[in-house]
Parts: C-alpha cells; sequence; structure tokens
C-alpha cells in the first residue's frame, strides 16, 4: 500500500512540475536584460487607440507627422527602459534630434496610459522590429 501512495505521489508531483514548466498559458511576455517586458497583446490595442494617429496602423509612420518604428534605428537602439523613458516625456518638435517637425507629446498624447501602458507598448512595437 505504502508504494502505491508512494507511486501515486510521485505521479501527481511530477505532473505538476510538468504544468508549472509550461507556464499560464497567457500573452508572453518578452523579457530581455535591456529593461522591463509588457504584454504585448495589450500594447497593441493601446497602441491602435493612440499611437497610430500619427505612426499609422502598421506603425510604418505616416508622412510629416510620426516616424516608421519597424525600421527606425533610434527606437532600435533603445534599451526597453530608454524607449518606455523616451515615451514618459516624448520630443517637442523645438528638440534639435526631432527630425519630423512635430512635437512627440509625452505619453504619446494620451495622459491616461499609465506607465504599464507605456511597458506594454513599448514590448508591442519590439514586436514590430524582429
Amino acid at each position: 500500500m505504502k508504494v502505491r501512495l508512494l507511486t501515486i505521489f510521485s505521479l501527481l508531483l511530477a505532473g505538476a512540475l510538468i504544468i508549472a514548466a509550461c507556464g499560464g498559458g497567457g500573452p508572453a511576455a518578452t523579457p530581455t536584460p535591456e529593461g522591463p517586458a509588457g504584454d504585448a497583446v495589450a500594447g497593441k490595442a493601446k497602441f491602435e487607440t493612440t499611437c497610430t494617429t500619427c505612426h499609422g496602423p502598421d506603425a510604418k509612420g505616416l508622412p510629416g507627422l510620426g516616424k516608421d518604428l519597424t525600421a527606425s534605428e533610434f527606437a532600435k537602439g533603445l534599451s526597453n527602459q530608454e524607449l518606455v523613458d523616451f515615451l514618459l516625456v516624448g520630443r517637442p518638435a523645438s528638440d534639435p534630434l526631432n527630425t519630423t517637425g512635430v512635437d512627440m507629446p509625452p505619453r504619446g498624447g494620451n495622459p491616461a496610459f499609465t506607465d504599464q501602458d507605456l511597458v506594454d507598448i513599448m514590448t508591442y512595437i519590439r514586436t514590430l522590429q524582429q
């Protein structure tokens, strides 16, 4: 009887370990040593509500407005944390590094975006750059 209980216990333990190793099955984050990672699916939804106004629905930019985020060497050259920090403060048109002549407003022009929203948006942008 003890051997049978030990066998059942071992099988249950092995099953629990396998399930734990597989994860929760939700949207995968993209952790990097470069900084935070968020939820790309949530980031896409947030991007579509605000960022598409200047960067377009495919994030390839709109003439005279926003840059192509899929090919931007500036965005690619930033760590995840640096990109989130950039989204937080934006870049005024008067900044000499602004090549569009159009303001990149803080929080993408949506003051309701939380810090986590910006992390999610950054994570979505990273999926477009791969």
